[in-house]
């Protein structure tokens, strides 16, 4: 059950966002109905205009441009994406759309490191709580319209308003002083946020935060035509005026296309059109009848493409992703509001089997919460409190408060999916606890957005997901899951040791310091047991031969205009 202040506040903020904010997924929902394929959309909102099965021309805006320059057309394999509104996206089909056709004042490379995009510029001032950003003047919306301070300081307060109630607006804004008051509605604007001339922009946040311009790289920072959107009112998401390399061209059942933008700041880019194929095959299958450019190959694939003698193992890259795969439990809910009970299916789950077996090697087994590439070099964080040991396990569950069957409340596991087939994760990790404790469990699915939106409202008692980093932060992973107060804590986790180490790190301005903080929160986490952490994944990736300009790497960055097409 929920406690009835939440239930007040998410079902307040679920109308808000239903009456204001996500048009695009009840229409994408349609689509999805009548193809019958689907991975994905969410929100289901009332009042959306139904497309009929129809494509929608979503490029009209450019129509004035002249002849585009020659180009040439990469094909993907693509997911209907739960929304193109920036304040709103919290998963990574819709940040991929995003990023593309919306820029924000920084954007991250493929290396990681945060670099300019509508500010070309910047200062950090009164010792790293004031950034001081330069625009460039020669960025424009799509359209040709100007793009000025005025536009930024917008977006950001539109992200984080009340009417638009975004589940993470205050999660990658609110370091920004003002912020929350503003969210609240109890300011009519954001205090932290100054328009000091057309192209300047002063942005004074709470203290000093090593991470703050990274978050900035967030999509809920990215940058919206405030003309388009009081002229057009809601349906402004089937036809987003953005400032980014790419515009949408068309949406329909079977694909997503986009368009170079002509008038991106940075220069066209090569590609003159990306389709994402949204049905129509195995995307492998696909791949190796070159109808599509670049396709990532899943694990019982990967006996075939790492085949030496295999045409296709020429094409592979292959690429660590900092992601975390995981079994998490609300630990205010029975049986999961009993330590040792969660201690119990922490160590009866085998990680290295799912790893090496069930996920043929296209993941790391966890070792804790982090992926590898964000832990620092010699540190283990937890060999003794994650270890594999069924013994233990049993020993855990018959002193638990829930040992007998009889004292806890059915067990239920919730998945995202549609299919009524579960994936192969969850079918080891329920044969595993039913091996080593004799636990069975009712499996539920929703469907994606569905999913999402019950994790905002904290639904469910147990539930496999995962987390892809935003940036390379260890802070984007340990703060923003696991604070008490965060609003990415799906699980009523709250250790005030936990927070003081959190709220520590978030202005050690030492690296190492804030390393060994983010290690001590970690090792405390693992041993309270909300989470079980699962695999960390290892994404390998097809890559045609004309593809030229491709740099595979884990950041959330506009990778598409750097992508150019050269035929043999």
């Amino acid at each position: 059950m929920k406690e009835d202040e939440q239930v007040t506040r998410d079902d307040e903020g679920a109308r808000t966002r239903q009456r204001n904010c996500l048009i695009l997924a009840l229409v994408l929902a349609l689509l999805c109905a009548a193809a019958a394929c689907c991975v994905g959309a969410f929100l289901l909102l009332r009042g959306a205009p139904s497309l009929s099965g129809e494509a929608v021309d979503l490029g009209a805006f450019q129509g004035s441009v002249g002849a585009s320059q020659a180009g040439n057309t990469l094909r993907l394999p693509g997911y209907l994406p739960p929304t193109l509104d920036p304040a709103l996206v919290q998963d990574a089909t819709s940040a991929e759309y995003a990023v593309h056709l919306f820029s924000g004042l920084v954007s991250l490379s493929a290396e990681l490191e945060v670099v300019p995009d509508l500010a070309e510029s910047w200062d950090v001032l009164e010792n790293g709580r004031v950034y001081r950003f330069y625009l460039r003047e020669d960025a424009v919306f799509a359209d040709g319209s100007p793009l000025t301070a005025e536009d930024v300081a917008y977006s950001l307060e539109r992200a984080c308003s009340p009417q638009i109630g975004s589940p993470v607006a205050l999660t990658y804004l609110g370091d920004i002083v003002g912020v929350e008051a503003y969210a609240l509605g109890q300011a009519s604007h954001i205090a932290g946020l100054e328009v000091v001339d057309p192209y300047t922009l002063r942005i004074e946040i709470d203290s000093p935060k090593a991470y703050f311009l990274a978050k900035l790289t967030y999509p809920t920072a990215m940058v919206v035509d405030r003309r388009q959107i009081e002229a057009s009112g809601e349906g402004w998401v089937l036809q987003p005026n953005g400032s980014g390399p790419f515009v949408l061209e068309e949406l329909s059942r079977d694909q997503i296309i986009l368009r170079r933008n002509e008038r991106y700041y940075g220069g066209a880019p090569a590609l003159e059109r990306v389709i994402f194929e949204l049905g129509g095959g195995l995307p492998i299958t696909m791949y190796e009848n070159d109808q599509l450019d670049i396709v990532w190959a899943t694990a019982d694939e990967l006996d075939r493409v790492l085949d030496p003698h295999h045409p296709l193992s020429s094409d592979v890259r292959i690429v660590p992703e900092l992601s975390t795969e995981y079994l998490a439990m609300d630990v205010t809910r029975p049986p999961y509001d009993d330590p040792a009970f969660r201690q119990a299916i922490l160590h009866a789950i085998d990680r290295d089997k799912l790893a090496e077996l069930v996920l043929n090697n296209s993941a790391d087994a966890a070792r804790g919460i982090l992926p590898p590439a964000l832990i620092p070099e010699g540190y283990d964080p937890a060999p003794e409190v994650m270890a594999y040991d069924p013994a233990l396990a049993r020993e855990l569950l018959a002193s638990s408060r829930y040992a007998e069957e009889s004292a806890r409340p059915p067990l239920v596991l919730n998945t995202s999916g549609t299919s009524g087939y579960m994936g192969p994760v969850p079918q080891a990790v329920l044969a595993m606890l039913e091996e080593n404790l004799g636990l069975e469990f009712l499996v539920e699915e929703a469907d994606w957005g569905d999913f999402l939106v019950d994790l905002n409202r904290r639904e469910y008692a147990l539930y496999i997901s995962g987390w892809i980093a935003d940036y390379p932060d260890a802070e984007n992973f340990i703060d923003l899951l696991f604070h008490s107060a965060s609003s990415q804590n799906h699980i009523g986790y709250a250790n005030p040791e936990v927070d003081a180490l959190l709220e520590q790190a978030r202005t050690e301005p030492d690296e190492a310091e804030r390393a060994a903080l983010y290690q001590q929160a970690e090792l405390l986490i693992l041993a309270d047991a909300p989470w079980v952490p699962l695999t960390h994944g290892i994404s390998y990736i097809l890559v045609k031969p004309w593809v030229q300009g491709y740099q595979a790497g884990n950041s959330l960055y506009p990778w598409l205009k750097n992508i150019r097409i050269e035929e043999p």
